[in-house]
């Protein structure tokens, strides 16, 4: 499984939706890189493309499956319920120290004007933005829920890099979360589910309007 998870990781961190280049994988190269033979390489690879992660194309390689605009939306609606969810059992469940940890996740964005971050701090944001909702999931402590999210965030993780990129949706992210960390402090279930499920919602329109995906 060191191919498997080390491809699957390998993908997690591409920008697969920053741009219109489709991401090829070499077998050759991989195998150089992982140290291991080929064979395993592309075990892993069948594996991949069965849980949807890549596509192979006859006479031109592996390529990293991007998403079309409707199956994102799609998507982020489904995540929308699940981290909706987690949040509800979240408010009640997760430990003080757990909600504090959301907090200083973005403690160092708080003070930048509303224009947002640029270069580095941008990025350092889009991991922080990441963690965030991964964190939400962890927290709700339902191991269902953690492994239904597993397989959509490899496209959830690329498709909030790019929004968090695109008008001003630094300022709305950082005003939205910081309310859902209110939420889960004040122990308000109804009120946690309501503002993820609108957050994560937010993003479904903002792609509707902005997103470059394949169509």
């Amino acid at each position: 499984m060191l191919a498997y998870d080390a491809l699957k990781r390998a993908i997690t961190q591409m920008d697969i939706y920053g741009s219109a280049t489709e991401f090829r994988l070499d077998e050759r190269q991989l195998s150089e890189t992982l140290g291991v033979s080929r064979t395993p390489i592309r075990e892993a690879m069948t594996v991949l493309e069965q849980e949807g992660f890549v596509r192979s194309v006859p006479r031109r390689g592996i390529f990293v499956v991007r998403k079309t605009k409707r199956e994102i939306l799609d998507l982020i609606v489904v995540w929308a319920a699940l981290e909706g969810m987690a949040a509800r059992l979240a408010a009640t469940s997760a430990s003080d120290d757990e909600i504090a940890g959301l907090r200083r996740l973005f403690n160092e964005f708080e003070a930048m004007p509303p224009a947002g971050p640029i270069a580095g701090p941008m990025h350092e944001y889009s991991q922080a933005n990441i963690a965030f909702h991964q964190a939400v999931i962890r927290m709700g402590g339902c191991r269902l829920i953690v492994d239904m999210t597993g397989n959509l965030f490899l496209h959830m993780r690329a498709i909030r890099a790019v929004s968090v990129r695109q008008e001003n949706r630094f300022e709305i992210s950082m005003r939205e979360h910081m309310a859902i960390i209110d939420a889960l402090e004040q122990r308000d279930p109804d009120l946690a589910e309501r503002l993820v499920r609108e957050h994560t919602m937010g993003l479904a329109a903002h792609v509707e309007r902005h997103g470059v995906f394949p169509e």
